[in-house]
């Protein structure tokens, strides 16, 4: 399969964001791919640095603006299409929803984020209602997509439960930086660390794995630090963990990765992890500490 990557710098211009992600779609779409995975709350500036209650205006109901968007140009380009929305559920009840849409334009599946981050800069807890539609991957016309959305890539909990239930992929829109108080040194082990978990969820499930991040650097609205410089780095993953490709940490990129879905079932033939699971043993996994 034909997989394609947007990584682009976002602004406070939705109309102009909107306009390139398109842009960058039709580009992919003319160079081959198949599947194309945007980063994670793409239309707009991570409006989570501050706690404003005006930024619930930027939330739109799914089916709604974007799903039309996002499903007018998979029709019209013949390909499946990863996004990632702020969803309004209701007044007052609003989710980080990753939609999926099909190539005939229509809503494959959706998954709303379940691991809600509330850090500094990053106050998600403010604005998302943790996900309720389970960890299930979503069937397509290219495969059987795992999608969970950025925080969620930390949780081998997560990515087993969709490998459990038949993935072919692993995807996590992503939208994650350094701050700018960290040293150098500290905000690559960030970095790197952030991509290491997700290529051991992709050697410990046998599944290629695809991250994609926004990058550039978003100014904090409040003052209170110094913004984020999102990192970048989107990259493909193989199912032993290679590298298939890793971007620029500074810069935007639009890349066309091929993967092979079914060398996954090659590697797990090799160290069939799935067959030697001592389930019965598991039990107190869903406890949250065992004392």
């Amino acid at each position: 399969m034909k997989l394609g990557l947007l990584q682009l710098h976002i602004t406070a211009d939705i109309a102009d964001n909107k306009t390139r992600l398109a842009e960058g779609i039709i580009d992919l779409a003319k160079r081959g791919a198949e599947l194309i995975v945007l980063q994670e709350l793409h239309n707009t500036l991570y409006f989570c640095q501050v706690e404003d209650v005006e930024n619930f205006d930027l939330a739109e109901p799914i089916p709604g603006p974007s799903t039309e968007l996002y499903g007018r140009l998979a029709k019209d380009l013949g390909v499946v299409i990863v996004t990632s929305l702020f969803e309004r559920r209701a007044p007052g009840l609003y989710h980080n929803t990753a939609v999926v849409i099909e190539k005939d334009g229509s809503i494959a599946g959706k998954y709303r984020k379940m691991h809600i981050p509330d850090d500094p800069a990053y106050y998600e807890k403010f604005y998302f209602t943790p996900g309720d539609l389970g960890f299930k991957p979503i069937q397509t016309s290219v495969g059987k997509l795992g999608v969970l959305v950025c925080w969620d890539q930390w949780y081998p909990e997560a990515a087993r439960l969709m490998a459990l239930q038949g993935a072919d992929i692993l995807i996590y829109p992503t939208a994650i930086g350094y701050a700018t108080y960290d040293t150098e040194e500290e905000q690559q082990r960030q970095r790197e660390a952030w991509t290491t978990v997700m290529r051991g969820h992709a050697v410990a499930n046998g599944l290629p794995v695809v991250a994609v991040n926004r990058v550039g650097f978003e100014a904090d609205p409040s003052g209170q630090t110094g913004g984020i410089q999102f990192w970048g780095s989107s990259f493909v993953a193989g199912p032993q963990g290679e590298l298939h490709y890793r971007a620029s940490d500074d810069e935007e990129e639009s890349l066309v990765v091929d993967i092979d879905l079914k060398h996954s079932e090659d590697v797990r033939r090799w160290w069939p992890f799935l067959r030697d699971r001592r389930i019965e043993n598991y039990g107190d996994i869903t406890r949250r500490f065992i004392d």
